[in-house]
């Protein structure tokens, strides 16, 4: 299991879908996800630190698990099977909900809880962005944005669809 951070969401053409990139916080690995335009969103809003004036429903589904006295301890990527992520969100007592990734980080960046992925998923789908020689050292979050968008240029959907062999 690895804890993953959000480094950011570009939305793709020609189809205009969204990919989340994760990346270890204590490795090398990062993690595309597609995700849905309104959960990209929502993704966006929050790591911009923009506060609706009403709750969306992100913001929602925190606020109930704060009122039924739950504590969301983590969230999960457990499983891909056929190119589509599969998520639990962890609470207290170890109950487990199904949820879809781009829910489940919407909800634990609101919660400020981890997101943890787990090593059969990061085996199977986290990529290493190779790191370009430079003689200067720019912002490691540029570069990072950088090689997220150079990555995105060269993949699409159909390169996380299970292939037929073992």
């Amino acid at each position: 299991m690895s804890e993953m951070r959000v480094v950011g969401i570009r939305v793709e053409p020609p189809q205009s879908q969204p990919v989340l990139l994760l990346r270890e916080v204590d490795g090398a690995r990062y993690l595309p996800i597609w995700i849905g335009q309104s959960e990209a969103a929502s993704i966006a809003l929050r790591q911009k630190g923009i506060e609706p004036p009403r709750p969306l429903t992100h913001d929602l589904i925190v606020n109930l698990i704060e009122e039924f006295g739950q504590t969301l301890v983590e969230v999960r990527i457990v499983d891909m099977q056929e190119g589509t992520f599969y998520a639990e969100m962890v609470f207290a007592n170890d109950l487990r909900v199904s949820a879809r990734p781009s829910d489940s980080i919407a909800v634990a960046m609101r919660a400020e809880v981890p997101i943890i992925a787990d090593e059969e998923v990061l085996a199977e789908a986290g990529l290493l962005i190779p790191d370009e020689d430079t003689d200067e050292a720019p912002n490691e979050k540029d570069d990072e944005v950088e090689k997220f968008k150079e990555f995105l240029d060269n993949v699409s959907p159909d390169d996380f669809k299970a292939s037929g062999g073992a």
